[in-house]
């Protein structure tokens, strides 16, 4: 891996400017855990049967993007990036996918994100989450995403090792 050009989060902060810090941090976590790796190496997987690899990390994290801010806060009718129901285990597979195309969608889905936060009055905009049938606040997504990133985030550094046997950060 390249250095370690992340942003750490404040010590202190606002409640909004604390989950956004946060929440960067683990998307940038995710960037560097593929850092100088090829297709093929980010397509490598964890073990059979699974289908979990760095590419399928990013790919899910698109979905997970899409699924929690845009459909959410936006469009709930837009459909996910790779898969026909919001299921998030097609995502996983990224046999046939490639770094651009991967990343290119989890960056535009960022971006995408992080623009309908900094568009919101408060934490406290309500959306509709479809597959719950229930609203809920930019607030709890913002919480929620930030877990995922962290969970995986945990699954990225075990992949990584595998990989090329890098470690930390």
């Amino acid at each position: 891996m390249a250095d370690d050009n992340r942003v750490g989060p404040p010590n202190f902060g606002t409640e909004r400017e604390m989950l956004r810090a946060f929440l960067d941090y683990h998307r940038a976590t995710l960037a560097m855990k593929c850092e100088g790796l090829t297709d093929e190496e980010l397509r490598q997987r964890s073990m059979p049967p699974s289908t979990l690899s760095l590419l399928g990390l990013v790919r899910h994290m698109a979905e997970v993007e899409r699924a929690w801010f845009r459909r959410v806060f936006e469009d709930g009718d837009a459909p996910m990036v790779w898969s026909d129901e919001i299921g998030f285990q097609a995502a996983y597979d990224a046999s046939a996918s490639t770094r651009a195309e991967a990343f290119g969608a989890w960056e535009a889905e960022a971006e995408n994100s992080r623009r309908i936060e900094r568009e919101a009055d408060s934490l406290d905009l309500a959306g509709h989450q479809p597959r719950w049938g229930e609203d809920v606040s930019l607030r709890m997504v913002m919480i929620h995403v930030l877990l995922e990133y962290g969970r995986h985030n945990g699954h990225a550094d075990f992949l990584r090792e595998g990989v090329d046997g890098t470690v930390g950060a």
